[in-house]
């Protein structure tokens, strides 16, 4: 089932995710539909925040990226009560979107590698280093889990120049092609 993406300005986004456990309800269901809801809005990850649920739970699918990145080939994965262990490496700079902000893109930086612990689907730990292109999937979708948006990377100056776009996002005065909840 394809669900409703929140739009920015909903405060579920500034939430902090909640740990689940292997006995969340429908949580395969809820897999599933977020996986749906991201393919339909043409996204590359997906965290539980933005339908709604301050959950630590995100998904990606990093395969339209394969042309930046051979690594990103088949890279299909859930994570679970995610933590970033360690974030090392070059800091990168990489145009940026988010489903929650329709029709903006940005410069945001941030560093190439990452060591993170999390539970896949079938609630097994797993403890893995990424780089380069998933490295910054991961990142930006463990930010949502966070309560963190990809505004708060941006200088005051930026902010300004964008603030009608936001205001015009909180008001739901943007067009898109996928089921979005604005806060109107």
């Amino acid at each position: 089932m394809i669900l409703p993406i929140v739009a920015y300005g909903n405060a579920v986004l500034r939430e902090k995710g909640k740990l689940i456990n292997k006995d969340y309800p429908k949580l395969k269901e809820l897999i599933d539909n977020m996986f749906e809801t991201m393919y339909n809005s043409s996204g590359v990850g997906l965290a539980s925040n933005q339908i709604g649920l301050a959950i630590r739970l995100f998904v990606i699918d990093a395969n339209p990226y394969l042309e930046d990145d051979p690594n990103c080939k088949d890279f299909k994965k859930v994570f679970i009560n995610a933590e970033i262990l360690e974030s090392s490496g070059e800091a990168v700079r990489f145009s940026e979107g988010c489903l929650s902000f329709p029709k903006i893109r940005e410069e945001i930086t941030r560093k190439s590698d990452i060591k993170i612990k999390y539970f896949d689907e079938n609630f097994v730990e797993h403890v893995e280093n990424y780089e380069g292109v998933i490295s910054r999937i991961i990142q930006h979708e463990y930010d949502h889990i966070e309560g963190k948006l990809m505004v708060d990377y941006l200088s005051s100056l930026k902010k300004r120049i964008l603030k009608r776009k936001l205001e015009n996002i909180i008001q739901g005065k943007v067009d898109v092609d996928y089921k979005i909840k604005f806060n109107k």
